[in-house]
């Protein structure tokens, strides 16, 4: 038997059936009679069992068919997807029909326009199956913009009822009405995802309406006349900063390499294009090239050179001992010719603990534990976790640094890609580069190697020999350029590093290590005051972790 069979009959039985119990809920608006409300309520329990033999269906492919490649694997999880919101389709007609029955008034709905959001909502459903098994990506867009109309609708029917409720009369229909349209509104939501569901099997990843608009487009500015489902596009590096990130591959000019695909919000995207440009200034190739931009109002997409090489995390666990230590060494060499290059005798305050004070509730969501109160110990008080930060503002307050110089702005070791064969390094992920505390950069590298929850004894030690050759590195920079408040700057760096870091971690243990090490810091740089700070040492064993 072959691995579809059936499925497309299914699935094309359920359209149908929707579409049917749709056009009777439309008949109910018109007649809203008992006999057209029994209609639509009857048959839902049907569409109900219909979605269950489909998602049954599906789970048994998957889970029976050890041959199965991943655009089968996609295939299937795009018809369970299809088929959850066509149920959602029918459950929303079934709230229709019975909130008519809350009209004082069966002839009131007629002063308004609904028969549109039907046409729109049939006229979608009509070509689903025709979209899902052709692998229709125009038919796709034609279903997703269904929902764009709807909502067009909904908004010109909902300002009508607005103006009309201030009046004071027919409240009731009014409201009635206006969950009528609202439940209308809500089946695009549906046939939007359903579209959505169409591209995902076309094209591998899950992409919304508007990244996959933006993808097409960008690869139009780029020149690729391949169709969209003849490109490959393959998600890459994991990000909490909201884009979506993937590798575009296909038959570009001849290319194999492909290109990096970026997607997000427009201040976000457009200041990455912008930092670039200002990298190309100071070190030509350090970030990828530019090949394409493209805006609308909340979002933009960049397609960007696509960087051969391995990032410093990875590097990290390889075992060959002489690749590990020309990307370090290369490491080092590149941070320092950019901070000599860049740097400008203007003094800057700190922003750490600031930085730390606008995520420290997020950690405490993560860890509700290590918001821990104000304890009084005998005749000693132990301030709370929100009193040490608000002591530690004031210290910041007096710290400066001597000079700024272009960092990267978010600096962690899976931002840094080395090329063996061109002997350079690469940075990515460059939205927050600025001019600012090179101890940022500094803090941010050192506790991303730290915070890899790798307990393989020899792996763990790289790690450590890793953060204290590179502190050691840092200290020659800061003693060359006359940094005297450099210690404390970097302890103030690593507290807010290490105790952020904890918001992503859900080991108890490795978390714990981390938030401890935060705290402990605090208490020795609170501990020091009354002291000058240029006399302030950070202890090295800080960057140390010992699992065994």
């Amino acid at each position: 038997m072959h691995v579809f069979e059936g499925l497309e009959q299914r699935i094309q039985f359920m359209v149908l059936e929707v579409a049917k119990q749709v056009d009777e809920t439309l008949r109910v608006l018109i007649s809203p009679d008992e006999a057209n409300i029994e209609k639509v309520t009857s048959r839902d329990d049907y569409i109900d069992n219909f979605k269950s033999v489909i998602e049954n269906a599906c789970f048994s492919r998957l889970h029976g068919q050890s041959h199965l490649d991943k655009a089968g694997i996609d295939f299937i999880r795009a018809v369970n997807i299809i088929s959850n919101n066509l149920e959602r389709i029918s459950d929303f007609s079934v709230d229709i029909a019975r909130q008519v029955q809350y009209l004082s008034d069966q002839r009131f709905l007629d002063q308004f326009e609904y028969r549109p959001f039907f046409r729109q909502i049939l006229g979608a459903l009509d070509i689903v199956v025709r979209a899902l098994f052709h692998r229709d990506l125009s038919l796709a867009l034609r279903i997703c913009r269904a929902e764009f109309i709807l909502d067009k609708l909904y908004k010109h029917n909902f300002d009508k009822i607005i103006t009309s409720l201030q009046t004071g009369r027919e409240t009731h229909n009014l409201i009635t009405t206006l969950f009528i349209f609202r439940y209308l509104e809500r089946m695009g939501d549906s046939l939007l995802n359903i579209g959505e569901a169409v591209i995902f099997s076309v094209v591998g990843e899950k992409l919304k309406i508007n990244q996959y608009q933006a993808l097409r487009e960008s690869l139009d500015s780029l020149g690729v006349d391949l169709p969209l489902r003849e490109v490959d596009f393959e998600s890459i590096w994991g990000t909490r900063s909201g884009c979506r990130i993937g590798k575009v591959s296909g038959d570009n000019k001849g290319s194999s390499t492909g290109v990096i695909f970026k997607e997000g919000k427009h201040k976000k995207i457009f200041q990455e294009k912008i930092n670039i440009h200002e990298w190309e200034t100071i070190l030509p190739g350090l970030t990828p090239k530019v090949f394409g931009f493209q805006e609308s109002r909340e979002n933009a997409s960049i397609l960007l050179e696509f960087l051969t090489g391995c990032t410093f995390q990875e590097i990290v666990f390889n075992e060959d001992k002489e690749f590990f230590e020309d990307a370090f060494f290369l490491v080092q060499e590149t941070a320092a010719m950019i901070w000599q290059k860049t740097l400008k005798p203007r003094p800057v305050p700190c922003t750490f603990i600031a930085q730390l004070s606008k995520r420290i509730e997020d950690v405490f969501v993560t860890h509700p534990e290590f918001n821990t109160p104000q304890i009084q110990f005998c005749n000693l008080m132990i301030p709370s976790t929100s009193e040490l930060l608000e002591q530690l503002q004031q210290v910041e307050q007096e710290v400066m640094a001597p000079f700024t110089v272009f960092i990267h702005g978010d600096y962690n070791s899976n931002n840094i890609i080395y090329n063996q064969k061109e002997q350079r390094i690469h940075y990515i992920d460059v939205h927050r580069s600025a001019h600012g505390d090179y101890v940022q950069d500094v803090s941010v590298f050192l506790v991303s190697n730290f915070r890899l929850p790798i307990f393989d004894r020899i792996v763990r030690c790289k790690l450590n020999q890793v953060s204290l050759h590179y502190l050691h590195f840092a200290r020659q920079f800061a003693q060359e350029f006359r940094d005297t408040t450099f210690e404390i700057r970097l302890a103030l760096g690593l507290i807010r590093s290490f105790i952020t870091s904890t918001r992503f971690e859900l080991n108890e243990e490795f978390a714990a290590s981390m938030f401890v090490r935060g705290v402990y810091l605090m208490e020795l740089v609170l501990g020091h005051r009354g002291h000058p700070w240029e006399t302030f040492r950070l202890p090295d064993q800080i960057l140390r972790y010992r699992y065994y």
